[in-house]
Order: structure tokens, then sequence, then C-alpha cells
């Protein structure tokens, strides 16, 4: 047994108990320090192997009183390709144990490769899990596979039906073969019969293609699709489930009732974001419909940044609804190869219906703040317009820190002529360009001298009489590495700053800040890699450049501790 298998096994039991065995652990490779202390930008507490490409998380569920993730892995290298189901478990959605890759190719419907899915329980809580395969004419198909030993709470190991593909295009259904993919977590109808939705696209339609089973091997494709609209382009990683109308907690993706609303979810890839709906699901014509207003296109995001192939889960543990997504690099592919690993995921966040119905809010999930240390709070403080205000005793590169602005002139807030892209107006309106009411919020991975640094912020305006509130993750100044992607991001949020504190959280880890604001109703997650403003060298600062004075109403901040990770 190697010092590396020894140190897993040891870890695994300190997180799980004693009842870990040697042989989880079969193909692990030892880490190098290639692969750890030297590298500022790897993540300490985000969810990333220890080298090479990863994307989508595929298949999340809860099993044997563990958490479940898989997801698109590549094992040969930084770069997309050769993918297989990786598969990793944990107790709390923060600290993980890696297990042998679950699915890859092995028969002719995934020969060319096993892309992403979902997770399913059936009745007497048994898992099963349907994917995109690959097949040798490059056709996208449908297939299963089943835990080979239920009683196994880790499922070591997946067993495919001889039966694959379920599913596949023909001629007859018109289904475009380059475009038939990614199937969501099935649900069962009242009629008994299970249904899933798989994404696809007929030339500029995109859609979301409705199957249907009586015994989850046996698929028939119905008449409709579930719900399409035209111009979206092929919907990626589409997702689909209820959301209480009321109230915090999660429902099992087969609940439906007048007390419940549902949401369709889709990654754009023309877009490369994900974007959702809220309205109903008519159970008698099989068909979605979307609420009247803003929700009857796709203009609601999860995330306003990198963020993409996000994929939810019940959690029948906590009664919860959990989001999970991939966050991809901001880096370049040649620099990407040179440090070995490409792509994270966000923290899990736990989603509900925000109280308006107009959409969703998103929270990380509370055990991450497990690995919070050395808290730091600030007395209430005036902010003078110019004014910046270091937060020391955290660790800047790993922290979390929420933050709340309280304003009262509202009569200086910049007038807004007209709506425009909010992202735009944020690339325009940086946190160097003073206003009456902002830019006030963070700066962070910031450089002695603010050579470099990233800018979370909120700025008002003044629209039709109504107060607007920008928040903005400018990237413009990250990093004096001109081969990143420096692209500022930004979304309005509904928040009534005459009755409301704008709140911000920020979650800090070496090459990633998400960031929540109003409590949630906004989030945008960015990737950055500072030259400067690495390790012990990066700070923190709150900050105010407009030329109106803002309340910090509440400021705490906690180093973040080490989750363990592979």
């Amino acid at each position: 047994m190697t010092i590396s298998t020894i140190f897993l096994l040891t870890l695994f039991s300190v997180i799980y108990g004693s009842g870990a065995t040697h042989h989880l652990f079969i193909n692990l490779q030892t880490l190098s320090s290639d692969y750890s202390s030297n590298q500022p930008y790897r993540t300490a507490y985000h969810f990333q192997p220890p080298k090479n490409w990863i994307n989508d998380p595929n298949g999340p569920l809860r099993y044997g009183g563990l958490y479940h993730l898989f997801y698109q892995y590549n094992p040969k290298g930084a770069v997309w390709g050769n993918i297989v189901w990786a598969h990793s478990v944990s107790k709390d959605l923060v600290n993980w144990a890696p297990l042998d890759p679950a699915i890859f190719p092995s028969q002719p419907s995934d020969i060319n490769g096993c892309w992403s899915g979902s997770a399913t329980l059936l009745h007497g809580n048994k898992p099963v899990i349907l994917y995109t395969g690959i097949d040798p004419m490059n056709h996208q198909v449908q297939n299963l596979a089943q835990p080979k030993n239920l009683s196994d709470p880790f499922l070591r190991e997946w067993v495919k039906t001889p039966k694959n593909p379920l599913m596949a295009p023909t001629s007859a259904n018109k289904i475009n073969s380059s475009s038939f993919r990614d199937p969501t977590t099935a649900w069962l109808g009242k009629d008994g019969h299970w249904r899933v939705l798989v994404g696809s696209k007929r030339r500029t339609r995109g859609m979301a293609l409705l199957y249907i089973s009586k015994d989850f091997f046996n698929w028939v494709q119905a008449k409709h699709p579930l719900h399409s609209t035209l111009g979206s382009g092929m919907w990626e990683c589409p997702d689909f489930f209820p959301v209480l109308n009321s109230g915090q907690l999660g429902v099992d993706t087969s609940v439906n009732g007048d007390y419940v609303s549902h949401v369709l979810k889709v990654s754009l890839d023309d877009k490369k974001h994900d974007y959702y709906m809220i309205g109903s699901y008519n159970a008698a014509k099989d068909v979605f419909v979307p609420d009247e207003g803003l929700n009857s296109e796709f203009v609601l995001r999860y995330d306003y940044g990198k963020y993409y192939a996000s994929k939810t889960f019940f959690d029948d543990g906590k009664k919860r609804r959990v989001l999970l997504g991939w966050v991809n690099e901001s880096s370049s592919v040649a620099d990407d190869i040179k440090k070995g690993w490409s792509g994270i995921h966000a923290i899990p966040r736990a989603i509900w219906l925000h109280k308006s119905g107009k959409q969703l809010v998103q929270w990380p999930v509370v055990e991450i703040e497990k690995l919070r240390a050395n808290p730091v709070n600030l007395a209430p403080k005036l902010i003078k317009g110019g004014q910046l205000v270091q937060i020391n005793g955290v660790t800047a590169t790993q922290a979390d820190v929420e933050i709340s602005f309280q304003v009262s002139k509202l009569g200086k807030a910049e007038v807004l002529g007209y709506l425009t892209d909010p992202q735009i107006l944020c690339s325009k309106k940086g946190s160097a360009v003073k206003s009456g009411l902002g830019p006030f919020g963070l700066l962070v991975f910031a450089s002695e001298g603010l050579q470099e640094y990233t800018s979370v912020f909120f700025r008002i305006f003044r629209y039709q009489h109504k107060n607007l509130v920008l928040l903005c993750s400018d990237q413009s100044r990250s990093s004096l590495n001109k081969n990143n992607d420096l692209t500022t991001y930004g979304t309005f949020v509904d928040v009534d700053p005459l009755h409301e504190k704008l709140s911000l959280r920020t979650l800090i880890d070496h090459s990633v800040v998400e960031s929540f604001g109003g409590e949630g109703r906004a989030c945008i997650t960015a990737r950055v890699y500072p030259t400067l403003a690495i390790n012990d060298k990066a700070k923190i600062y709150a900050f105010n450049n407009g030329t109106s004075d803002v309340n910090i109403s509440r400021l705490s901040a906690w180093s973040m501790k080490k989750a363990h990770i592979h």
C-alpha cells in the first residue's frame, strides 16, 4: 500500500468513520507537488479533482446517507476529451472522497463518449442513471446504468443494460443526431408512468423532448416537446423540477399541485449561460406553461458570470433542493495545460422560490459555514465617498465576507435615460467611475498599490421614477496577465434600497469569486488569476467610490479552512 493510499484511507476514515476499505482507492495516483502547494490558483474549498479537465456535474443524488457527485472528467489531460463519469462521495457536500470512475466507454452505444445525464431514484429507493452516449457513427443516444450492488452505500460499480441505447435519433422521429443529449432526472406522472426530458433543437428552435415509460427501460417519445422556444438554439443540460410557492424547503421531483410552481432550466449552447423560466406543469397535456410576463422568455439566469451545465437534486435528508454547477476557466488553454488542470464546481447552493414568485433565490449550503474560522466583525460605519476600509484578520485568498450597505440620499442617484444590458452598463461604469450612489462594495484579490483588484459592487440608478440597483463583478483590473479573460459581469437586483439593506456575500477562493447579492436574488461567479495579489500578498477592502456617503450596517468576515477534497 502506497503512502498516498494510506493518507487517503485515513482521510476517508476521518470524514466517514472507520468503515472505509482500501479497495476504494485502487486506481488513485499519488499527488505530486506540481498539483498542490505551489499553485496559487488551486481552490481550497471548491470542488475540483487533483488534476486534469472537469466539466458538467452529473447525476447528483443522496443514497445510503451519502451524497454522490458524478462529473465529466478527462483522466488524460487538462483539455476536454476522453470523457468518463468520475465519482466522489460526501457526507456534507463540502468534504469529498474520490472513487473509481462509475461510467466509461465500454458499449457500442457509448464507445465514443459518456456524456452528461441524471440520476433517478426508482421505487424502493433504487438509483438508476440515464446518460448520453456517443455511438460508432457519432450519434448521440441515451443509455441506462444501474448499481451492481444496492447494499453498497458507495455505489462503486455500475452496470449498463444490454438494451442500450434506450432512446436514439431516427428518420422517423426527425431528431438531429448531433443535437440530442443530457437527459434529466425523471418524474412520475399520475398515471404511474415515468417521464424524462432530453435537450434538442430543430434548426434554431430549442426544445425539451419528452419521453414516457412504464418500466424505465422502454421509452416512447411524446407527440410534443414539453416546451420549445424559437431562436434559442440548442438546449443542453435541461432540468425540470417543482418548487414550493411558499417557503424554502424543497420537494421531490415528482411532486405536482396547486401549491408548487415548476422551473424549466436549460443551458443555452449559443450563449453559454444557464437560463430558467418559472411556470406550471400541465400534467394532463404534458406541457410546461410559463408564467405571463418576463418568464415567457428565457431572461432569468442562475448566475450572471461563469456558470454552466448546472444540475439540481432533491436532498431528502434535509428536505431542500440543491443546485450544482460547473465554473470554467478564464485562463488560456496554454496556461491550463501548464498548471495541469481546468475547471471547478461552484459551491452547492440551496434554491427556492422568492416570495414574489418571480425568481429563484440561491444561497450556499449551510454546511460550508463549518469551514469558517477567525471571525472578524466591524462595527457599523459610515464610509465616505472615495474611502477604502481594509478588512484585516482574515486570509484574503480564502475567505467568506458578508457586508450590508444602507443608503439614505436616494435623490443623488444617477438618472438612467434608457434601460440597457446590465453587463454592458457594468463594463462602461466600472468601479473607477464615480456616480451619485456608487459604486460601493468590495475589492478582493487586491494588490499593494491596487495595480490588481477584482471589484464586486452596487450602483443605484433612477429609472422612470423608480430606484434601480445594479450589481457588478468587474474583472478588468484583476490581473496583469492580459491572456486571461477579463470580462466584467453584471445584473440588476430586485431590491428596494428605500426599504431594504443592500447585502452582499462573497466567497473568495484563490481563483474564484462567488458573489450573492440581495440575499441570493442575484449571483455572479468570476474566475480571476492575479499575478501580484496572490497568497499573502492579497488584500480585501470595503470601498465607496461614489460622491455620496453610505453606511456599512454590517461587516462580518471569516478565513475559510481547507476542505478535504481528494
